[in-house]
C-alpha cells in the first residue's frame, strides 16, 4: 500500500463497513412524538415565535385577561361565565393553579369590561396586550378601549 492510500479503502477479503443492524428510527422509545403541536402548545409560544413559523395570523388588535381563583365564589362563577364567551377562552393547570385566560378584541370592548371589574381588584390577574405584558396595560391601555363602548 502506498503512502497515499485512501483511510477507506476495503482491503481485499474484508467484511464490508456496513453495519449488520440498522438502528431504530427513533430517540424515544415509550412515547410516540406528535407530528403536529397540540392547541395548547400553539397557545403557549411567543407571539414573535409563532409569527415566524406560521406566519402572520391576521388578528387584529387583542387584550388578554388571565385570572385565577377568587376569594369570593359568586364572583368567580360569574367571571368564568364571562371569559367562556369571550372570542377565545382557555383554560391552564389544575387545582391551585387554575388559570383562566380569556382574549377579547375591539369590538368586545363591553365584554372585556364587565370581566375585568370582576377580576382586576386580584393581585394575580394579569393583562396582557396582543399576548405581551405591557408596562401600563392596566393604567393606560384599558382605559383607552373604554372608548370604543357605545353608550
Amino acid at each position: 500500500m502506498s503512502k497515499t492510500a485512501k483511510l477507506n479503502d476495503i482491503p481485499d477479503g474484508a467484511p464490508e463497513a456496513t453495519p449488520q443492524r440498522q438502528s431504530a428510527e427513533r430517540f424515544w422509545p415509550y412515547i410516540e412524538p406528535s407530528s403536529q403541536p397540540s392547541p395548547e402548545e400553539l397557545a403557549e409560544l411567543d407571539p414573535d415565535l409563532r409569527a415566524v413559523m406560521f406566519g402572520s395570523t391576521g388578528h387584529s388588535f387583542s387584550i388578554t385577561v388571565v385570572f385565577g381563583k377568587l376569594k369570593d365564589k359568586n364572583a368567580y362563577k360569574t367571571a368564568v361565565t364571562l371569559a367562556r364567551q369571550a372570542s377565545e377562552y382557555r383554560e391552564m393547570g389544575d387545582g391551585p393553579t387554575l388559570r383562566h385566560r380569556a382574549r377579547y378584541f375591539p369590538p368586545e370592548a363591553l365584554a372585556l369590561r364587565d370581566l375585568f371589574d370582576i377580576v382586576g381588584g386580584d393581585d394575580a390577574c394579569e393583562v396582557l396586550i396582543d399576548d405581551r405584558p405591557l408596562p401600563y396595560a392596566r393604567e393606560l391601555w384599558l382605559p383607552l378601549v373604554w372608548f370604543l363602548i357605545q353608550r
